[in-house]
């Protein structure tokens, strides 16, 4: 009836479009197989899809750390010997001056004094020695890292004695301006220490 009429009133009728296959339900294993096209995979739009799944961010590669680094902290060069060795010597001399203006503050405080008072004795010879041994700790540790770094960049090897050398000539620099004598007993002083944690950081390894 239809081409008879298009025929009479000369439309022309439109193709059939093809039927769509029919889905079979056999192929497909799970809902989300023919809900989601495999083209709008929404994990392929991840900045690293395609990455080993292995990928470690955190990996630290042991052969990377310095070969002139023997101690119990672990370094990839002479900036984390300084990093490392300059903040711990300055919160230890933080925390030994604090308690050191404690004391000194409530040894100060009348024994009568009321308790704002001692408090204000206290706090006042915390934020005195604190800050002056803490600084001083710094500073040392700081010009006895650099020098340590260097002499153990000239010698190709890192032991006690570089320690050794190291603290002497930086207790030395510290106590410059003081005399000769200030300089010597400082770099005697320095100089023990840093060898007394050299062996005793090796000793823990």
């Amino acid at each position: 009836m239809a081409s008879i009429w298009d025929a009479i009133t000369g439309r022309k009728s439109t193709p059939a479009s093809p039927a769509a296959p029919a889905f079979d339900p056999s192929t497909s294993s799970d809902v989300s197989s023919f809900l989601t096209p495999a083209s709008l995979d929404p994990t392929l739009l991840h900045p690293l899809a395609g990455l080993s799944s292995t990928l470690s961010y955190l990996d630290l590669d042991e052969t990377a750390l310095s070969p002139l680094s023997a101690s119990a902290l672990p370094s990839r060069g002479w900036s984390d010997d300084l990093c490392y060795g300059t903040g711990t010597v300055y919160l230890l001399g933080l925390s030994a001056g604090g308690m050191w203006g404690l004391m000194e503050g409530l040894k100060k405080a009348p024994a009568a004094a009321p308790p704002r008072l001692k408090l204000n004795y206290v706090l006042n010879g915390m934020t005195r020695r604190g800050p002056f041994l803490g600084n001083s700790g710094g500073v040392l540790a700081l010009v006895y890292n650099g020098i340590n770094s260097a002499i153990g960049s000239v010698r190709g090897k890192h032991d006690t004695a570089n320690s050794v050398l190291a603290g002497a000539l930086a207790g030395a620099v510290f106590k410059s301006t003081s005399g000769l004598k200030p300089m010597a007993l400082s770099a005697m002083m320095v100089g023990g220490a840093a060898g007394v944690w050299s062996v005793g950081s090796k000793a823990l390894l």
